[in-house]
């Protein structure tokens, strides 16, 4: 494989083979680098914190294939997600090549419901123009997640997807009919499919009910704790394009203990992070891993799993230039082992 000076993918030279005859062959596999649109934090570092987490937390996902991501914020007051935004800036601009590219925001909240908090802490409101307008002059938000039962957020998603942001349904206890209708206005997709969402019943569909009969793309946690293998498969059957994503914390890549999620403090233990209350409070979750559960938990093909941990998140986005290996492309790539194990990793061509 060939590559430009400034890290494209010039020339790709070599024979397909099947899936089966790559894995029996014992050569190295090559798969486009990782996608991630819902990244936390991660190797003690949480992106709300500001300053230098965001780097530090770039640098730990690309160790476990991760090539490309959107800096997740938590619930909070304005100032708060603010400072976080301004600890982004460098990094979306630099494209370092030690750690994973920021391709921009993802504003988990503050615009959700009150009664489908999970681990968010308790500063829900609607969406405002003003506020939205000095938070996007610090980082380019690429992604909202919003409830559009909340009032007025149902009437601003048309102005969210006309200033070329994509919107996510999340944390929200909207009806069916909602989901129905805030895509008819222009939202995409759904945050963590099942997790803080209305349930599917058969007289009352809900909002995952609405994913599930509508939607074209959803993220879903594969870690195996946020969703039950089953529920995912069902989703697998139902969302074309759904794609994974980590909802990774600080905890990733760290031993057990207590660490910070935006103003809260969770417990890292057994693999998974809570609440003290018990709450599922984010993962420690990385791509790689992702990777082999839907592999070898839940029966996929290696080129379905990496469209799922990659490809679909870059379509999701409008990213013809990413998730794919293919000339023009970001030379981003990562190669692992026959048991999927990751052997390397390399961004814009060159090593990690």
């Amino acid at each position: 494989m060939g590559c430009t000076p400034e890290g494209r993918i010039a020339h790709i030279e070599g024979v397909s083979v099947s899936e089966t005859q790559a894995r029996e062959s014992g050569l190295p596999l090559v798969l486009p680098g990782f996608i991630d649109l819902h990244v936390h934090g991660g190797g003690g570092r949480d992106i709300m914190q500001g300053d230098d987490a965001a780097r530090k937390i770039c640098q730990v996902h690309a160790e476990h294939g991760t090539t490309a991501l959107l800096a997740t914020t938590m619930t909070a007051p304005l100032a708060d997600i603010a400072q976080a935004l301004q600890g982004i800036q460098d990094v979306c601009r630099d494209m370092p090549r030690d750690g994973a590219h920021i391709l921009g925001v993802h504003l988990e909240g503050p615009y959700i419901n009150e009664d489908k908090l999970g681990a968010q802490p308790a500063f829900a409101r609607p969406l405002a123009a003003h506020e939205l307008q000095q938070l996007s002059q610090l980082a380019p938000i690429r992604l909202i997640t919003l409830a559009p039962e909340v009032p007025g957020n149902m009437d601003l998603i048309d102005a969210l997807c006309a200033q070329g942001m994509r919107v996510q349904i999340g944390h929200t206890s909207g009806t069916y009919e909602d989901g129905v209708q805030a895509l008819a206005r222009g939202a995409s997709g759904f945050t963590h499919l099942f997790n803080a969402m209305t349930g599917l019943h058969h007289r009352a569909p809900g909002m995952v009910g609405a994913a599930l009969a509508h939607a074209q793309y959803a993220e879903i946690i594969p870690d195996l704790i946020h969703v039950h293998p089953g529920a995912i498969r069902v989703a697998l059957r139902a969302v074309p394009c759904l794609y994974c994503v980590s909802d990774s914390t600080a905890a990733t890549g760290m031993p057990d203990g207590p660490y910070q999620l935006g103003q809260h403090t969770v417990y890292k233990c057994m693999g998974g992070v809570r609440l003290e209350d018990g709450t599922l409070a984010g993962s420690t979750l990385t791509l790689d891993q992702a990777l082999r559960n839907l592999v070898d938990s839940l029966g996929l093909g290696i080129l379905e799993a990496s469209q799922r941990v990659s490809t679909h998140a870059a379509d999701f986005m409008g990213l013809t230039d990413r998730g794919r290996l293919q000339p023009g492309a970001w030379a981003d790539m990562v190669v692992l082992n026959r048991d999927l194990a990751l052997q390397s990793v390399h961004l814009l061509g060159r090593p990690l």
